[in-house]
């Protein structure tokens, strides 16, 4: 066989794609279309369109940068049952009612639930001093009280997010004549649940944290006094740093002809861009007593001169977690079961991502009617 009819007889490598220049010059003439269109959606929306955390609420109660809120009822209310929501420091509290069809508050005021909630508002270099204590015995402790005056209880049912869950279990554990039920949602407990159980995989705030010296730490807080919200959230880029690249370009182009999901994106980041600032011994603290020390599953912690001692936690106590969450592992809020001093223990887990967990579909079926399920259930006292 010559050497051509051997060439002739080899198959043809073909690639994966069919691109001709016909069909090229078709896609760029879409994609053209496509970002005239976009650009025409996107010079269209207006202020309301873009609105975020829409749901009618009144201020009850101001301190210094803080402010608390109480949702206008949408239904006829289920006495007794009350829930004050602690967001985290680092994110706005607006995730918990982005958008009117996805607003975790507004299911639960679906329920009959009467919601309210803190916004932990912006510090400014005057609270760069403020330290965990403040915000659990200091402003959490005085909007627990006019929370407990205006429904005229004694104890209210508090639920704490991430950052805003490590708060509560504080709180929980130091004033638990004044909590009926905690729950406590996306919440790391165990900083270094990840390292005990390595299958289960480290996230990158762990591991970054853990990799910090103390004198990094002291620098960063004495250089900065308050954390800036642009450092804060380019920590939490970091974690995914090649998808936070590509939906700015691959994915904004598969939904800019999809009104509905390219107002969530703005949505979204209109949410995620408003990071504020963190007063600087709330973060040395943080990272010192929490990341590194791991203070608060031994029971270590001192808020105040108070340890925190979890066995103190003896109200009923929801914990849930997200299945796919990368921010807080499972393994680090998952399996505290006998942690507490409550007996009265439930875990749930819901579909979805940290943030999902409040904005996710399959999570929005799951969240807030497990928790009115749960709140409302009688239990033995």
């Amino acid at each position: 066989m010559t050497h051509a009819s051997e060439a002739a007889a080899r198959p043809v490598a073909r690639l994966p794609v069919n691109i001709t220049p016909e069909g090229a010059l078709r896609e760029l003439a879409d994609l053209r279309r496509k970002l005239a269109e976009g650009a025409r959606r996107l010079g269209a929306f207006t202020e309301e369109d873009l609105a975020i955390a829409t749901t009618p609420a009144d201020e009850v109660y101001r301190e210094d940068m803080i402010r608390m809120y109480r949702c206008r009822p949408t239904a006829a209310r289920r006495k007794g049952v009350a829930v004050l929501i602690v967001y985290a420091l680092v994110g706005r509290y607006q995730m918990i009612d982005l958008e009117s069809d996805r607003s975790f508050v507004r299911k639960l005021l679906a329920e009959g639930i009467d919601v309210y909630y803190i916004d932990w508002g912006n510090p400014t270099r005057a609270q760069r001093w403020l330290t965990i204590d403040d915000y659990v015995s200091g402003y959490l402790d005085n909007c627990v009280d006019v929370v407990r005056a205006r429904e005229g209880v004694d104890k209210i049912n508090l639920m704490g997010i991430c950052q805003g869950g490590v708060f509560s279990t504080c709180y929980a554990a130091l004033f638990p004549h004044k909590v009926a039920r905690l729950m406590l949602t996306v919440t790391p407990l165990d900083f270094h649940g990840d390292v005990d159980t390595p299958t289960r995989g480290s996230g990158y705030m762990n591991l970054w944290a853990r990799s910090l010296s103390a004198e990094d730490i002291d620098r960063l807080v004495d250089t900065m006094g308050n954390s800036p919200g642009p450092l804060v959230g380019f920590s939490f880029l970091m974690m995914n740093p090649i998808g936070n690249l590509t939906k700015y370009s691959i994915d904004l182009l598969d939904i800019l002809d999809d009104d509905k999901k390219l107002l969530g994106f703005l949505r979204m980041e209109r949410w995620i861009s408003d990071r504020p600032s963190n007063p600087g011994e709330v973060v040395r603290q943080w990272f010192k007593d929490l990341y590194q020390g791991n203070k608060l599953i031994r029971n270590e912690l001192v808020l105040g001169g108070k340890t925190v001692n979890l066995k103190r936690i003896t109200m009923p106590v929801l914990n849930i977690y997200a299945e796919g969450d990368v921010v807080v592992p499972n393994s680090c809020s998952q399996g505290m079961k006998g942690r507490f001093g409550t007996k009265d223990y439930t875990e749930l887990g819901v579909p979805g991502g940290h943030i999902g967990t409040f904005v996710g579909g399959k999570a929005q079926k799951v969240l807030a009617p497990s928790i009115v399920k749960w709140l409302t259930a009688k239990r033995n006292s």
